[in-house]
C-alpha cells in the first residue's frame, strides 16, 4: 500500500472510498497470512497512514520513504528481500501517477511480477489517474480489481505493496 496517509487523503477525492477498498484488501491478506507493506512518503510532512489501516498493521510492514518509487529505499528493498518466496505483488494507493506508478516501475524493472488493484489508487486529478493506468498496463502490469482479488482469492504467492 503507497502512501495512503493522513494529509495526503483529504486532498484526493476518491480517498474515503480507496481507503475502504484497501482496508478489506489488509483484512483479506492478513487472514490469508499473506506478506503485506505499507509506505509513507516523508511522513513527517504527509503524516502517517491513515488509522483504519495503520491499526492493522504492524510497525515493521510501514516503511518511511523520500524515493518517489519504494524499492529505491534500502528498507523497502530489505523488506522484498525477507519475503523473496513472493512472486508477484499486487499495488495499491495514492497519487497513482506519481508514487505509485515510480513504485510499480521499479518493481517491474526488477522483473517482479505486479498487478494494480485500480480501484485502489486515486491521484487528485482523475486525468492522471487515468494516464498512469495507461503507462502502468503498457509496462506489463496487470489491472485488476478489489472485488476481483477477494472473491479470486488470493494466490499462494502474492503479497500486497
Amino acid at each position: 500500500m503507497v502512501d495512503l496517509q493522513e494529509r495526503l487523503a483529504p486532498a484526493i477525492a476518491e480517498s474515503p472510498a480507496v481507503v475502504a477498498r484497501c482496508q478489506r484488501l489488509l483484512q483479506g491478506f492478513k487472514a490469508a497470512g499473506r506478506p503485506v507493506l505499507a509506505t509513507e512518503q516523508y511522513s513527517k510532512g504527509l503524516g502517517p497512514t491513515v488509522a483504519p489501516l495503520r491499526s492493522g498493521l504492524a510497525p515493521e510492514e510501514i516503511i518511511e520513504k523520500t524515493a518517489f518509487g519504494a524499492p529505491r529505499e534500502a528498507a523497502f528493498e530489505a523488506a522484498l528481500q525477507r519475503h523473496a518466496g513472493v512472486t508477484a505483488w499486487l499495488v495499491a494507493g495514492m497519487e497513482a501517477h506519481v508514487c505509485v506508478l515510480q513504485t510499480v516501475l521499479c518493481l517491474r524493472a526488477r522483473r517482479i511480477k505486479v498487478t494494480l488493484v485500480s480501484d485502489a489508487v486515486a491521484s487528485r486529478e482523475p486525468l492522471n489517474k487515468a494516464l498512469a493506468l495507461r503507462r502502468m498496463a503498457a509496462g506489463g502490469v496487470t489491472l485488476t480489481s478489489s472485488a476481483l482479488v477477494l472473491a479470486g482469492g488470493l494466490g499462494q504467492a502474492v503479497g500486497t505493496a
